[in-house]
């Protein structure tokens, strides 16, 4: 379903984890993230790509290289692709394919395109590579900690920031790198800063146009991080900030066993 419209931005929600892939609309691009989750959703965001695209050039960008977010690459073959170096350089990328597979045969679900691990075309090395198109700028920051490879993006002058899977208002942190992460929200409280941000869009969760709520969801994942730090959780608290806490016990738990390293 389409979750949050503008002039320029349409994110589409799955029914999977609220999964969310945007589509932004310029004068010589469609841009793309992480196109997912359920064939028929796929086909949605492929049905409005091909009536808005025109003479466009197609640009997918991949926040983070987990399963759920390369699963349909193989969907749209002529896009051009951008994503870090360090999702360029995954070293298991068939564990990433195989999950795929696995899911897929768990529900019988036929795709009627190739399940691939993304070839990428345009790769960001370091924070503040830019891509120049026509009328926006896409500024790129590498954003480890939920996985070794994050990126954000923020897309200029319409003050998008696609955040990949952080500043979810559904789940808190699912950290990989306790330290990386932590640095990376210390990296997009500084990007709010200096940029002139008006939506931010979550891999995972609600799209918000209100810079209070950004804000908001910046001290929950701080908060939430240097109380696991310190071993203080109040498990009752989360259950109240996150409506989906009982499905996400052993992410916590994981959590736990990931600062502790």
């Amino acid at each position: 379903m389409r979750q949050f419209e503008n002039e320029q931005l349409t994110v589409f929600q799955s029914v999977l984890y609220q999964t969310t892939s945007a589509v932004i609309k310029t004068k010589e691009a469609l841009i793309v993230t992480d196109p997912n989750w359920l064939p028929n959703e796929i086909a949605e965001i492929k049905g409005y790509i091909e009536s808005i695209i025109e003479d466009r050039r197609l640009y997918i960008i991949y926040t983070h290289s987990d399963y759920d977010h390369i699963i349909a690459a193989g969907a749209f073959p002529n896009a051009t692709t951008i994503a870090s170096e360090a999702f360029v350089k995954r070293i298991n990328k068939e564990e990433v394919l195989e999950q795929i597979r696995q899911f897929d045969a768990q529900y019988y679900i036929e795709r009627g395109y190739p399940i691939i691990y993304p070839h990428i075309d345009i790769i960001i090395k370091e924070d503040g590579q830019t891509l120049e198109l026509q009328d926006i700028t896409c500024s790129f920051y590498l954003s480890p900690g939920h996985t070794g490879d994050g990126l954000f993006t923020v897309v200029e002058p319409f003050g998008i920031l696609l955040a990949g899977d952080y500043l979810s208002n559904v789940e808190f942190p699912f950290i990989e790198d306790y330290e990386a992460y932590f640095a990376t929200i210390q990296k997009v409280q500084t990007i709010i800063s200096d940029k002139e941000i008006e939506v931010m869009v979550p891999g995972h969760g609600t799209t918000t146009n209100n810079l209070d709520e950004i804000q908001k969801r910046i001290d929950e994942s701080l908060l939430y991080l240097n109380n696991l730090a310190n071993d203080s959780i109040d498990e009752s608290q989360l259950r109240k900030l996150y409506p989906f806490y009982k499905g996400l016990q052993e992410m916590h738990e994981l959590n736990k066993k990931a600062v502790h390293k």
